[in-house]
C-alpha cells in the first residue's frame, strides 16, 4: 500500500486510535475523494486500523472507481454502508467509528443493520467530528499545486474584469457577478468554489451579500469576493475597488484594512495561534477607531472546502502549521455608507507566509 492516498489513509488510521475506533466508515464525498481519488457523487468508504481500505459505489461508477481508486477493494451496490461493512476485516464487536457531520438519519440506520448482518451488533458507535479534516490541514505538495492553480484563475479573471471596463457606473451587481464567473470559467475553473459576492455602494456593509439589481455608481465602493475550483481544489480572494469619487471616510478605512491585511500575511508563520494571527489585524483596525466595524473573524482554511480548518479567529484554539493554507481577509463594514474587504489566499510555511493570490491590492478608482 503506497502513494498519498494510502498515506493519507494511513493518518487517519492513526488519528482513530485517539478515539478508540479500530475502523472508520466514511460518508462525505470529499473526504471519500481525498482518502481514495474517487470523484463520483455517492458512495461510501471503510477505513481499517492499517489504513487499508472498501469503497462501495453504484453501477454507474463501475469503470471510475477503477481507474481513479485501483488501490482500494471495491463493491458495487446500491446499499453503499452496508456494502462497506459487509467487507470488513475485523470481527466481532470492534468500535466503528462515523462522521456524524454528514451521517444522515437514514445512513445510520442502515450502519446498524448491516453490523447486524455481519454479527456486530453490539459493536460500539463512534460519533467523530474532524478527523479527517485534520489530516486534511497539511497540504501536500500536489494539493498546494492545485491550491495555486485555482488562485491563479482567479487573478486571471480579475485581470480580465478589470482590463475590459466590466466593472463600471451603469452596471448591476448581477451583471458584474455573471462575468466574473464566466470568466473564472474562461480562465479555467471547474465551477465556482461558493456563489460570488458583489456588494456596491450601501451593501458593501453586507459582508455576505447576494448580488442584486443594484446600479453601481459614481462614489460606490465595490466589495467583491470570489472564488475558483480547479481539480476539485478551491480558491478564495476579495478586492475592493471605486467607482469615481468615493467619501473620504471610506478611502480611509481601506487605507486601514489595507494595512492590517498586509500586517495579517506578514505575521503568518508556523506555530503562531491562530488566534495571535487574527489579533494582528484586528489591533491595528482597533487602534484607527473602527474595530466596531470589524465583526467576523480574520480567515479560514481552504482546501477540498472554501471553508474548512482551522479557524482565524478570536476564539480558535489553534496554531498554524507548515502546510496549512489559510485566507487573510480583514474588513470594515459601515451601515449605510458602505464596506472594505481584501483577502488572498496563503500558504503557511517554514518560510511564513505566502500569498497564492497576487493581483494590486493598491486602492483603485474605476
Amino acid at each position: 500500500m503506497t502513494g498519498r492516498f494510502a498515506d493519507r489513509r494511513r493518518a487517519v488510521a492513526q488519528a482513530l486510535q485517539s478515539v478508540g475506533a479500530e475502523a472508520m466508515v466514511v460518508t462525505d464525498l470529499r473526504n471519500i475523494g481525498y482518502l481514495s481519488g474517487f470523484r463520483g457523487s455517492a458512495g461510501a468508504l471503510l477505513v481499517d486500523a492499517d489504513g487499508e481500505a472498501v469503497l462501495a459505489t453504484d453501477s454507474r461508477y463501475e469503470l471510475q472507481v477503477v481507474e481513479q481508486a485501483p488501490d482500494v477493494g471495491h463493491v458495487i451496490t446500491r446499499e453503499y454502508v452496508s456494502g462497506v461493512l459487509g467487507r470488513r476485516r475485523g470481527t466481532g464487536d470492534a468500535p466503528v467509528a462515523v462522521e456524524a457531520d454528514d451521517l444522515t438519519l437514514s445512513a445510520a440506520a442502515a450502519l446498524r443493520s448491516a453490523l447486524a448482518e455481519v454479527g456486530s451488533v453490539d459493536a460500539p458507535v463512534i460519533e467523530t467530528s474532524g478527523v479527517i479534516e485534520g489530516v486534511r490541514r497539511r497540504k501536500d505538495e500536489v494539493e498546494l499545486g492545485l491550491i495555486e492553480k485555482s488562485c491563479a484563475v482567479l487573478d486571471r479573471a480579475w485581470t480580465h474584469m478589470l482590463a475590459s471596463g466590466l466593472i463600471t457606473a451603469g452596471r448591476s451587481e448581477r451583471d458584474v457577478a455573471a462575468d466574473l464567473e464566466h470568466a473564472m470559467r474562461r480562465a479555467g475553473s471547474d465551477g465556482v468554489a461558493f456563489e460570488t459576492i458583489v456588494a456596491s455602494g450601501p451593501n458593501g456593509a453586507l459582508p455576505h451579500h447576494v448580488p442584486g439589481d443594484r446600479v453601481l455608481e459614481a462614489g460606490d465602493l465595490v466589495v467583491v469576493d470570489f472564488g475558483a475550483m480547479v481539480d476539485g481544489y478551491a480558491s478564495d480572494c476579495t478586492r475592493t475597488v471605486a467607482i469615481g469619487q468615493a467619501p473620504d471616510r471610506l478611502v480611509r478605512a481601506y487605507e486601514v484594512v489595507l494595512r492590517a491585511q498586509l500586517a495579517g500575511v506578514e505575521a503568518v508563520r508556523p506555530g503562531l495561534g491562530c488566534a495571535d494571527l487574527d489579533g494582528v489585524s484586528r489591533d491595528i483596525i482597533e487602534a484607527e477607531g473602527f474595530g466596531g466595524f470589524f465583526g467576523h473573524s480574520l480567515g479560514h482554511g481552504v482546501g477540498l472546502d472554501v471553508h474548512e480548518a482551522p479557524a482565524v479567529s478570536t476564539g480558535s484554539t489553534s496554531t498554524l502549521f507548515d502546510g496549512d493554507v489559510i485566507t487573510i481577509e480583514p474588513g470594515i463594514y459601515i451601515p449605510g455608507l458602505g464596506g472594505i474587504r481584501i483577502e488572498d489566499t496563503v500558504a503557511v510555511s517554514v518560510g511564513g507566509g505566502r500569498s497564492l493570490t497576487t493581483t494590486s491590492k493598491a486602492f483603485s478608482t474605476l
